[in-house]
């Protein structure tokens, strides 16, 4: 059995966990309720995000009736946020914001993308490791391996350029860092839709406003990078595990998560 890490220690932190999701994704509209193997894809995401035992709570949040009715349907925890808001760290804010008297300075925010439908329980435990070994992280981003050319040049993967201490200095839809001809061993990465945040954190963040290369490159992290830094990647050793940012990926998804470990979990 996988051992995690503590982290409800009162002197340590506890986790709020946090799903975004929206009917209104601009590449793939309806994405968090389209099926895969007969279940939506949001409800995948929350049953495998709840495996993980540590959360002090987890929830779906989303700006959406169609999402809320659902989740009520299935009896999964929600938090409506306002439709205004055009990135995902944001609504985060928004959603914890509302559960706020019960949370403290330094507990972390998590969030679990909406649109993971593959991510494992370990991962949680991956994006909290950093807060333990390095001293000044605020926030973690999951930085799993590129080892494929297509994932590489592919526009709707976000790559991460970080320093020699692991700290994000970039993050970009192109393909970064620069090589004439891709190959494995230039470790290049991949933002793996899970972060992590201290609360105090993720108040100074919401309060900037979104910056020039956030809005080119439609990642919230840039503005992170672009106020002072301050997130650092969790490493994730990369395994068959998709995003879903069109159609194709969903049918990818559905082909490989037929064999994944944690399906028969759930």
């Amino acid at each position: 059995m996988k051992k995690y890490l503590k982290f409800t220690d009162k002197n340590k932190f506890k986790l709020f966990g946090f799903i975004p999701a929206r009917m209104a994704a601009t590449r793939f509209p309806g994405k968090p309720l389209k099926k895969i193997l007969g279940k939506p894809m949001i409800e995948h995401v929350f049953q495998r995000a709840s495996l993980f035992k540590n959360w002090e709570q987890l929830y779906v949040t989303t700006c959406d009736k169609e999402i809320r009715n659902f989740s009520k349907s299935k009896n999964i925890p929600y938090i409506m946020t306002s439709k205004m808001h055009k990135r995902c760290l944001d609504r985060i804010y928004e959603a914890a914001s509302k559960i706020k008297k019960t949370i403290r300075s330094q507990d972390l925010i998590i969030c679990v993308q909406g649109d993971e439908p593959m991510m494992r329980p370990e991962m949680i435990n991956n994006v909290i490791k950093p807060f333990f070994k390095k001293k000044g992280v605020m926030g973690t981003v999951l930085a799993m391996d590129i080892i494929s050319k297509d994932q590489f040049y592919d526009k709707n993967i976000v790559k991460i350029i970080h320093d020699e201490n692991d700290e994000v200095l970039y993050t970009s839809r192109s393909p970064v860092p620069y090589v004439e001809k891709f190959k494995k061993n230039i470790k290049a990465k991949r933002i793996y839709g899970i972060f992590a945040f201290r609360w105090q954190f993720l108040k100074k963040f919401h309060n900037l406003p979104m910056s020039n290369l956030e809005i080119l490159e439609s990642c919230d992290s840039n503005r992170i990078c672009d106020n002072g830094r301050g997130q650092f990647i969790a490493r994730q050793k990369y395994f068959p595990s998709f995003s879903v940012d069109c159609l194709a990926d969903l049918k990818k998804v559905e082909k490989f998560i037929k064999r994944d470990p944690f399906l028969k979990k759930y």
